[in-house]
């Protein structure tokens, strides 16, 4: 079978696994996400390795973080139509399981090990590197790759010898499981106060982070 995943298996029970979830019993595609996961990687690092032959170790791990997480991963799942062949428990059926990030993601890690293991790593590499290839070729210069808004607040405002930002927690709202922290950023030069709102407090410093960048970049900032 080749279809859109780009590889004809000489042993189709592997595919079927890497399709299998464990809601719907064993063998499931466990297993193989772990192998998967690795491989991934692997191919990942070693092209963006030789498409940024001057990068150092940071930016090339900034990459990579962002093109194997999960949100990058189920995109490319949903293209391969990965969904519409997964094997699911009831339960996971019933809610929707094959539209799940994570499921998809999960999957398209197993398929990875499912090609690996059918064939060999040249052959799992060929077939992997261009379901990433359009992402790699779109990345931003190295320097600009992955790093979070606290991060390029900090050194936005190191570069002009500003003072660095004062994060502060105004509220907790919420039910234990499912909390909102609310949070302020300050800046002292410029003199500008931002807000986020998130699920955690790490999450609410780099909404109101990303908030200060912005204001930052537009036109009524003259520091930008």
């Amino acid at each position: 079978m080749t279809d859109r995943i780009g590889h004809r298996f000489r042993t189709p029970g592997l595919l079927e696994q890497a399709l299998t979830h464990r809601s719907a019993g064993a063998p499931h595609n466990e297993r193989l996400e772990f192998l998967g996961d690795a491989l991934v990687n692997l191919i990942v690092a070693e092209a963006l390795y030789a498409h940024w032959p001057r990068a150092d170790e940071g930016a090339l791990t900034r990459a990579r973080a962002e093109l194997v997480r999960e949100s990058a991963l189920a995109p490319i799942a949903r293209t391969l139509e990965l969904g519409a062949r997964l094997t699911l428990g009831p339960g996971e059926m019933k809610s929707g399981g094959h539209r799940r990030d994570s499921i998809l993601a999960d999957a398209l890690e197993a398929v990875v090990a499912a090609i690996y293991l059918d064939s060999d790593f040249p052959t799992c590499r060929d077939a992997v590197l261009p379901w990433f290839q359009d992402a790699i070729d779109a990345l931003p210069p190295p320097h600009k790759v992955g790093k979070d808004a606290k991060t390029r607040l900090q050194e936005w405002l190191q570069g002009r010898q500003k003072p660095l930002p004062v994060y502060a927690l105004l509220a907790e709202s919420g039910e234990e499981h499912a909390k909102n922290f609310h949070v302020t950023c300050t800046l002292a030069q410029p003199a500008l106060v931002t807000e986020g709102v998130g699920s955690s407090r790490r999450a609410a410093e780099q909404i109101a982070a990303e908030a200060a960048l912005e204001r930052l970049a537009g036109p009524a900032s003259d520091e930008a």
